[in-house]
């Protein structure tokens, strides 16, 4: 096992020196409409994460699992911090492991609302020759095979999302509040009057927290996308070890 916290501080060390890349799951804690568990994002990021838990030149760091979320606070049970504070967690995080040799990584997020915090941490580890992580969404890995699936666009809480969710912790979702999540869902994301996008929070547009179909949602969707977006994440993670060192810092001037 490769579960970073799992290990004794002497393993640790046998670990991160065999190891070629770290993968650190990232999420969220916020409403999902009522069929969905509030932790959805960060259970999400953390199954594909374990997913590498057995590869021999990985090792996966402890979830974060509260994110940017401060758009869902009116729903009960919605926890969120800063951008500023979750970029910094996150960059703090990662510089603490490359004092151990680590300098590459794979931020794997499961909440949309990470991502402007999650590339600018990208970029500055990067600029300062720290470590290269990119961050990586599940749902932008498997876009066509979703949308060959399901017949919406989306968002939040969607078939895609709950069908994922039944796949991972058929346990946690409640397939009877699937159509009172839908009945309340809006068919999109955010809301647009006359070019300007006014839905600065998901009450603004969505009664139930949720946003597309989620009764199109199926435990055999979820295990289809599942499992194409972890070979997608392999895939990465085969590159990433590959990949010199010093290819991944900044280009100098041409």
């Amino acid at each position: 096992m490769t579960l970073l916290a799992e290990q004794t501080t002497t393993e640790a060390a046998t670990a991160l020196e065999r190891a070629d890349v770290a993968v650190l799951p990232v999420g969220s804690t916020e409403q999902h409409g009522p069929a969905l568990p509030l932790g959805m994002d960060h259970m999400a990021a953390e199954a594909f994460a374990k997913t590498a838990q057995e590869r021999d030149d990985a090792v996966v760091l402890p979830t974060i699992p509260v994110g940017v979320s401060v758009h869902h606070r009116q729903f009960d049970g919605t926890l969120y911090v800063s951008e500023g504070t979750f970029e910094a967690f996150v960059r703090e995080t990662l510089e603490s492991l490359a004092e151990h040799g680590c300098q590459k990584a794979v931020l794997v997020n499961g909440h949309g609302g990470n991502s402007n915090a999650l590339r600018s941490v990208a970029r500055t580890l990067r600029d300062e020759e720290t470590m290269f992580a990119p961050p990586w969404n599940w749902w932008d890995s498997v876009g066509d095979l979703a949308d060959e699936l399901f017949e919406e666009e989306g968002g939040h809480a969607d078939a895609m999302e709950s069908s994922v969710l039944w796949h991972v912790r058929e346990d946690l979702i409640r397939p009877t509040e699937l159509e009172a999540a839908e009945s309340g869902a809006s068919d999109g994301w955010g809301e647009s009057i006359h070019g300007a996008s006014l839905g600065f929070d998901t009450i603004d547009f969505s009664e139930s927290g949720a946003v597309g179909k989620p009764t199109h949602a199926s435990p055999d969707a979820g295990a289809q996308l599942f499992e194409a977006a972890r070979d997608e994440l392999h895939a990465l993670l085969d590159w990433l070890v590959e990949r010199p060192l010093e290819a991944c810092w900044p280009r100098g001037h041409v």
